[in-house]
């Protein structure tokens, strides 16, 4: 977290992505939400609708997600806080553990990604994702 400001739910937030990257389940999982946390994620390139997911499905999407991808990583590079309120600036990738689509094992994809955690008793209450995907054929 060098070079990000100091900030309690900043922290949290940074400790969230790298619990996701390593693969995070569970009760892993559940520690960084608010019992009534929503996700939302907005449309893009894998979820052309978007998603809106209460807590019960945030972790069924992180089991699906261990099936899908074989790696991933989250770098933060910038972070700001307000109250109780983080806006990040993330890097992804992924490198996929099955095809997906015309997509074949092994591809690895790319996104930039806008990030807004609204936080309540040290937890996520709220999180809202801007996920702008790089194309496939550019990588």
């Amino acid at each position: 977290m060098s070079g990000l400001p100091q900030h309690p739910n900043i922290e949290t937030a940074v400790r969230y992505h790298q619990a996701v990257a390593q693969g995070a389940v569970g009760a892993e999982l559940v520690r960084f939400f608010h019992e009534e946390a929503v996700q939302q994620e907005y449309p893009n390139a894998l979820f052309p609708d978007g998603v809106r997911r209460d807590l019960s499905a945030v972790l069924q999407a992180a089991e699906r997600g261990r099936d899908i991808l074989s790696r991933q990583r989250f770098e933060v590079r910038n972070a700001v806080a307000a109250g109780d309120q983080v806006a990040l600036e993330v890097t992804w990738t992924g490198t996929l553990a099955v095809p997906l689509g015309a997509l074949p094992a092994g591809h690895v994809l790319r996104a930039d990604i806008a990030v807004f955690l609204e936080f309540r008793d040290g937890r996520i209450w709220a999180q809202r994702n801007y996920d702008c995907y790089e194309r496939p054929d550019r990588t």
